[in-house]
């Protein structure tokens, strides 16, 4: 069991995997899972000879359940001290939902002098909520029904989400027992107050301002029939913020593309992370946008 304890004495679990030489890669996992939800990723880019770490979020798996800092701020902060007490340098942050927000406040944050490349997976950013100057956004009515289903029934929620559009399984009925009963127990495992508030985090923080400083390459990954995150709202919009991006949606993916696409998304990921920075040719984001 690795840990590494921050400033305020909370203990940040994590996993490295792979061999210690090899170019490093950063999971952050969405909400309300842990690092499991990388597993298999982690374990494919590990065998490839990439050095894979990924962390259990504060409040999260088996990072301390903390009564404070359940906010963005906080939680890019954590993934600082974890990349700083690793001193790890050329690193590629992937995050998925929740997680692709996490890394987002990092590099708006912290900067990007550790950071190689990032990757959004059906990322919350730049802003969920509607707003005045977000009308496109959901209605805050969406979020509070998910607190309501925290504060009165955690267990039920999450056997919902994972039963339903987590994957897409009410769209297609196919996504295996085992996989949804891995999202249950990931989010049982949460602490009931820090899950409670991390939907407003990765709901109401407003990551513009975060993806307009993005000096490195960025790919964002998206399902177009993401019930959770929905792609107009999110992934669509991110590329238009962040300078240097680029984006593959793939049509009719659901939310939890590192189980219902692992394949493609692994070689996605592949492909992005052993290419050259700034390749010769890439298309622009209206041209990419364009062809979706």
């Amino acid at each position: 069991m690795s840990y590494i304890t921050t400033e305020d004495g909370t203990e940040i679990f994590y996993k490295d995997w792979g061999p210690d030489d090899g170019p490093p890669v950063l999971l952050s996992h969405g909400w309300p899972l842990n690092s499991d939800a990388w597993e298999a990723t982690a374990h494919f880019l590990a065998t490839k000879g990439y050095r894979a770490i990924a962390h259990d979020r504060r409040g999260h798996g088996n990072s301390t359940q903390t009564w404070h800092g359940n906010e963005m701020d906080t939680y890019a902060d954590d993934l600082a001290a974890l990349l700083n007490t690793l001193d790890v340098r050329g690193v590629t942050l992937i995050g998925h939902s929740t997680g692709g927000g996490e890394i987002t406040r990092y590099v708006g944050r912290h900067g990007s002098d550790r950071i190689a490349r990032v990757i959004l997976v059906s990322a919350v950013p730049p802003l969920m909520v509607r707003t005045d100057d977000n009308p496109g956004g959901l209605p805050i009515e969406t979020f509070d029904a998910i607190r309501a289903g925290e504060a009165s029934n955690r267990s039920q929620l999450y056997r919902d989400l994972a039963d339903g559009p987590f994957f897409g399984n009410n769209r297609t009925g196919d996504v295996p027992q085992g996989t949804r009963d891995a999202f249950w127990r990931q989010g049982l495992e949460s602490g009931t107050r820090n899950a409670y508030e991390c939907i407003a985090a990765f709901s109401a923080t407003d990551f513009r301002p975060d993806l307009a400083t993005f000096d490195v390459p960025l790919l964002v990954i998206h399902g177009d029939d993401d019930q959770i995150v929905p792609f107009d709202i999110s992934g669509k919009l991110s590329v238009q913020i962040a300078p240097n991006a680029q984006i593959k949606v793939y049509e009719g993916g659901a939310h939890g593309l590192p189980d219902t696409e692992r394949d493609r998304l692994h070689a996605d990921i592949l492909e992005f992370i052993s290419s050259p920075s700034n390749p010769e040719g890439t298309p622009t984001r209206h041209e990419q946008l364009q062809q979706t």
